[in-house]
């Protein structure tokens, strides 16, 4: 197996890319490609067994997403979307522009047939778990079908990548009964019962870090929304329990007997912990690397990767996608 990186995507790239790359080398039988610009990657890898194609442009943040993607053939990421497409890497990994990423999966790798809208999954902490949280915000605008499509994609992806028996799916809404909600809920309800997914209803947002559900599924827009404001509520959060602890010295010496819980706490909402976000929908692995990711953030992206590469995820989307297609089409031409 041959797993891609953007060693030129990100805050701190290439070294912290690099160094993760290093890292995850030693923990995985695959070879790792690392695609930017050789005379500061090779500096950086030394005599490690890690393959570097050379690319001289890189793809800045600020960039326009499709047309850069259209112009700078010669970009990291570009070229390992190329190989992806061309099978001659199995996943590709970049924390680089979430924009240019999402348009390079669409027009450089293509869709899964069938597939109308790719959504952005991410890891989301519940009680007793991580969850996923699915669209996080590549889609703003949806129809049914989109979120209908999200389910069945997570459900399988779940199911094969973090091992979870019939993952319950939620779909956001602003009350738990069928009826309530805005007109792409309502529609979306039929359709999500129908699919072959467990489909526990609507769940609303104060559900969705009790562990109600394993999947929690919504528009790119609301999705992008839960998904900041959980991330400020947290940090903000953590600040307070600081400024309390901090507040004379009887509280700092209480804080040394939590200081263990504390540690636990903050690595349950660690994101490097987690590593990267699958774009689901697309026809091949590509996963999305937090912009910040440090080396140990890029090491366990790169080791998730690994796991949703080999996992036949996209080989089962493809068979589930092909069945409910004929089922909805057989409803069509044979209606009650």
């Amino acid at each position: 197996m041959k797993l891609g990186i953007d060693a030129m995507g990100g805050d701190h790239a290439p070294s912290e890319i690099v160094q993760g790359a290093i890292e995850a080398a030693r923990l995985i039988d695959a070879q790792l490609v690392l695609y930017g610009q050789a005379e500061q990657i090779l500096p950086l890898i030394g005599d490690r067994p890690i393959l570097v194609v050379d690319c001289r442009e890189v793809i800045q943040n600020d960039e326009m997403p499709v047309p850069v993607i259209r112009s700078k053939t010669d970009s990291s990421m570009v070229r390992g979307l190329m190989d992806l497409k061309e099978g001659k890497i199995d996943g590709f990994l970049s924390a680089g522009s979430t924009g240019a990423l999402l348009a390079g999966g669409l027009l450089r790798v293509g869709r899964i047939k069938g597939i109308e809208r790719p959504a952005l999954t991410t890891v989301y902490p519940m009680n007793d778990r991580m969850g996923l949280l699915v669209d996080a915000g590549a889609n703003a605008d949806c129809k049914p079908a989109h979120l209908r499509d999200f389910a069945l994609m997570s459900s399988i992806y779940v199911e094969k990548v973090y091992g979870i028996d019939n993952p319950k799916v939620g779909l956001v809404n602003i009350g738990e009964e069928p009826g309530k909600g805005n007109e792409l809920v309502k529609n979306t309800f039929p359709l999500m019962e129908k699919a072959p997914i467990n489909f526990v209803g609507s769940i609303e947002g104060r559900d969705i870090p009790s562990g109600k559900v394993d999947i929690v599924v919504t528009d790119g827009f609301t999705g992008n929304v839960i998904l900041k404001l959980s991330e400020g509520l947290a940090k903000t959060m953590g600040q307070w329990v600081k400024e309390m602890f901090l507040k004379n010295a009887i509280t700092k010496l209480s804080s040394l007997f939590f200081k263990q819980g504390f540690r636990e706490f903050k690595a349950r909402l660690d994101y490097t912990e987690y590593g990267g976000a699958a774009l689901l929908g697309v026809n091949g692995a590509l996963v999305k690397a937090h912009g910040s990711s440090n080396a140990k953030a890029i090491k366990n992206a790169v080791l998730y990767m690994e796991k949703y590469a080999a996992s036949g995820v996209i080989a089962e989307i493809k068979q589930a996608l092909d069945s409910l297609l004929a089922e909805e089409a057989d409803e069509r031409a044979n209606p009650e």
